[in-house]
């Protein structure tokens, strides 16, 4: 006589999975999909119960790795896995290799390379390499830079969802920093649709009179930007037609750094 086995609960089958195991396995499906979510979305792609997985994303808030959105319904990436994210970054293994490649990269332009991720309200500078020139930028690791008059900053920008971007452009402060700051939200919208095709951003003097800068992304293996290297100078030394010139250069810096993730 065969005796039938009834297949697990759902309940019985989350209960399987140790509970620190499904709070990072949690965690890590939130920072895949790489932007706000609710436990109900992420219930067939965990196969955890949705009462095991509103438990779960208590704890996480309660604990700082995930915070939750305006709407109430909705989580997103919360400031101890930002700054899990950013310590996993500077840690020697992977910051070893960065700065080889950053070093290159200021040797070959003969100018400042940072290495900036975002944060919620602008980029910070995660690493430097600074030009041999007298005359140069001086920013200390850790800084942070507007997101809208910035190249990194808005090539972060240019990767946001257009719901997203219209709120930025709706709500932000684009105060006027130098005569070429961009401040109109039309103009600026502009500026991140061209950036969104071209693959890079120039900084021609907006965040700083006299200084450009040009930016591009790194991708991570979902294809999302975690960070972005750029070089920076004075326009003494080194013009946006310059700049120009050093764009595959760049680029080959961008895939460097990618890999590295």
């Amino acid at each position: 006589m065969t005796q039938q086995v009834s297949a697990p609960t759902e309940e019985e089958r989350g209960e399987r999975i140790p509970t620190t195991l499904r709070l990072l396995t949690l965690l890590e499906e939130v920072v895949r999909r790489g932007g706000p979510v609710t436990p109900t979305e992420l219930s067939p792609s965990t196969d955890l119960p949705k009462a095991t997985l509103h438990r779960l994303f208590q704890t996480l808030e309660a604990e700082g790795y995930l915070q939750r959105e305006p709407d109430g319904r909705s989580y997103s990436v919360g400031p101890r896995a930002r700054r899990l994210a950013v310590a996993t970054m500077s840690s020697i293994r992977m910051r070893t290799p960065r700065l080889a490649i950053m070093r290159a990269l200021a040797k070959d332009t003969g100018e400042t390379c940072n290495f900036a991720i975002p944060d919620r309200e602008a980029m910070v500078y995660l690493d430097r390499v600074e030009t041999e020139w007298p005359l140069r930028v001086q920013f200390s690791e850790g800084a942070k830079v507007p997101f809208y008059c910035t190249a990194g900053g808005k090539i972060y920008l240019s990767t946001l969802s257009d719901l997203r971007l219209d709120s930025y452009l709706r709500n932000a402060d684009l105060a006027q920093l130098t005569p070429a700051t961009i401040t109109d939200p039309e103009a600026l919208r502009a500026e991140i649709m061209k950036i969104r095709k071209q693959g890079f951003a120039i900084d021609n003097e907006e965040f700083l009179e006299g200084v450009i800068a040009f930016a591009m992304p790194l991708r991570d293996p979902y294809g999302r930007m975690p960070a972005t290297i750029a070089f920076q100078g004075p326009k003494q030394r080194i013009s946006v037609e310059d700049g120009y010139r050093y764009l595959p250069r760049l680029k080959q810096a961008a895939d460097e750094l990618s890999a590295l993730l």
